[in-house]
């Protein structure tokens, strides 16, 4: 059994020894710790500080991709070393190092396909008051779109199984964290939340330059990845929204007309056939965005299959020692030699 413990850097240069060092090497049920930084373009070098505090593995981005793209980057890479259980931290050092093995239980247990770190935000001395009933209420969201019971939404401390990660196909650009939720939720994923203490910020969030800012790429994402996921509901709200929006002034032109006195209120008439037409044609939009749905389906049933595939080739080339690189097609197109009979 081999855990990964994926650290995403942006100029960590200073936390990244600690953070590293919290790390414990030797686990209970755990054959192999191995760790992975992934450097996200950063320019104060924190690949370099990675191989001097013992990280196995660096994955270094020439220019800075954002989180979301860092953290899938971080999970394909934990796949291709053979990762059986993947731990995503923080290179400041948010979270301790420690905790893992208290993350990773319900995963070693059988009970849980996804681990959620709760950093208790409602009783976090390190977060203000706003922040914390910002955070309850997002989470609240989240969870109710998703589907899972997930008191801190948005912590970036969590742990997942090798199924589990190859089913994860972030597409935001913004963050990780909301996106994997409902993709969790979507596919039955067990998801699980274990409380967590975290350590006092040694920096400003990179990720966001104001609350107004994080909720509005929030919020965002939310409906982005919702409607993704369940198009026929959300459009088939939409239009049912605009349909009664329309049916309203058609009412009343159609009330005046009856007490004589239609000639004057046409643009209602016209008004709410305006929002009958958006209406039933959010209707028609969402038939065709749940066929785009089901197709979405497939290739990710697709891509699925071919993480498995490559999976196995990885667990025969190190069972075996030999690799599968295909050979020169100069070398498959050289003839056998031919056999000389004696004379």
């Amino acid at each position: 059994m081999k855990l990964v413990v994926q650290i995403p850097c942006y100029n960590e240069r200073e936390t990244l020894p600690t953070t590293v060092a919290a790390i414990p090497r030797r686990i209970e049920g755990i054959d192999e710790v191995e760790l992975l930084v992934v450097d996200d373009g950063s320019n104060d070098g924190p690949a370099e500080i990675a191989r001097e505090v013992g990280v196995e593995h660096v994955v270094r981005h020439k220019v800075n991709k954002g989180l979301a793209r860092t953290f899938k980057a971080g999970i394909d890479a934990s796949l291709r070393i053979g990762a059986d259980i993947i731990v995503n931290t923080d290179g400041d050092n948010q979270y301790g190092g420690h905790q893992i093995p208290m993350l990773i239980a319900p995963i070693l247990a059988g009970e849980a396909d996804v681990v959620i770190g709760d950093r208790q935000n409602w009783k976090n001395p390190h977060f203000s008051k706003f922040k914390r009933v910002l955070q309850q209420l997002g989470s609240f969201v989240v969870g109710h779109l998703s589907r899972t019971h997930v008191p801190d939404a948005v912590s970036g401390f969590r742990a997942m199984t090798r199924e589990a990660a190859m089913q994860t196909n972030i597409v935001s650009p913004f963050s990780y964290t909301i996106e994997m939720l409902i993709q969790a939720g979507q596919r039955r994923l067990s998801v699980v939340s274990v409380p967590i203490e975290t350590n006092a910020p040694t920096r400003p969030s990179r990720l966001f330059k104001s609350i107004p800012h994080f909720m509005r790429n929030s919020l965002t994402t939310i409906v982005r990845i919702y409607t993704m996921y369940h198009p026929l509901r959300m459009f088939f709200y939409i239009g049912t929204v605009l349909i009664v929006i329309g049916l309203a002034p058609i009412l009343r032109f159609l009330y005046f007309f009856a007490m004589g006195d239609g000639s004057g209120h046409v643009q209602s008439l016209v008004i709410g056939g305006a929002f009958l037409v958006m209406g039933f044609t959010a209707y028609l939009i969402s038939l065709i965005a749940d066929i785009v749905n089901f197709n979405r389906q497939l290739i990710e049933e697709i891509l699925l299959r071919i993480s498995n595939i490559e999976a196995a080739l990885h667990d025969k080339k190190d069972a075996t020692g030999e690799g599968f690189e295909p050979r020169n097609r100069d070398e498959e197109r050289k003839p056998a030699p031919r056999k000389v009979s004696g004379a």
